[in-house]
């Protein structure tokens, strides 16, 4: 039989991951190992896994990537560098308050916290359509308009290493997720698909959402997502530039301290279990 495939289970506000460790040159899982591991009946179950993978940049102490429960790549995970960042300290890869990590499109500073927190440096967001990437639109808009079936939804569009779409809605709860979510990620006018938050305004330094990611379907939390959310929201002045933000799976807490400042994200990375994957 095949040499077991040790990993860890672990979550980051309810959005869950399979973490394994790459660092002896083990391949990436391939797309159909993503899938068996990701399935909830006879996998693991998550969201994503994480692969812990040998720097990249000058600094970091480790890389990582994020495979989507379909088996494709993903550039961007917040909830994983959480996890990440606990996984290397609990390793004593990590140590001191503060150290860099590399995901799969930037290096990332993170602060341990204390706890179970860390608090991870997200990177500037980018609205130019071409860096989302979002075709059919020329020039940057705080709020774009697509027909999709006959329904007109108006959104913002923001890259944070990944495509995000953020809908203003006036009940997140009842907001047409399992509708809107794939038709937007289908639409001709996302080229890389896209992560599709529906955003609910609390208060000026609070929101609601719910996101429905690439890949994966709707989660319980999206850090990246969350990220996009305040600084879409921030941009069409809608929300203060330090938020909290309320997702199914518990309470993220985002800043954004100025438009070319990168958005900063706080919040808990929990360890489930560890186990031995027999393929």
């Amino acid at each position: 039989m095949a040499e077991p495939l040790r990993f860890s289970k672990m979550h980051g506000a309810g959005n869950d991951f399979v973490v394994i460790d790459l660092r002896d040159g083990a391949p990436p899982p391939d797309a159909a190992l993503a899938a068996r591991l990701a399935d909830r009946h006879t996998g693991v179950g998550c969201d994503q896994i994480l692969t812990i993978e040998p720097p990249r940049s000058p600094g970091a102490v480790a890389a990582y990537g994020i495979w989507n429960a379909d088996g494709s790549a993903s550039g961007q995970c917040g909830n994983g560098a959480r996890c990440v960042a606990a996984w290397l300290v609990r390793d004593g890869t990590a140590a001191g308050p503060r150290f860099t990590v590399d995901s799969p499109v930037a290096a990332h500073e993170v602060e341990n916290l204390g706890g179970d927190r860390y608090a991870i440096a997200m990177g500037v967001p980018r609205f130019a359509p071409a860096d989302v990437p979002l075709a059919g639109f020329a020039a940057e808009q705080a709020e774009y308009a697509l027909d999709l079936n006959g329904t007109r939804v108006a959104f913002g569009a923001v890259s944070m290493g990944n495509p995000h779409v953020v809908i203003e809605v006036a009940d997140a709860v009842a907001a047409d997720v399992a509708r809107l979510g794939p038709e937007l990620q289908r639409s001709a006018a996302f080229p890389q698909s896209c992560n599709v938050g529906f955003a609910q305004v609390l208060a000026p330094d609070r929101i609601r959402l719910r996101v429905y990611e690439r890949g994966v379907g709707e989660t319980l939390a999206c850090g990246s997502g969350a990220c996009a959310a305040v600084a879409s929201l921030v941009r069409r002045g809608r929300l203060a530039r330090e938020a909290t933000v309320s997702l199914p799976g518990g309470d993220l807490h985002i800043r954004w301290p100025a438009d070319d400042a990168q958005v900063i994200m706080a919040g808990p990375a929990a360890f489930v279990f560890e186990g031995e994957w027999q393929a």
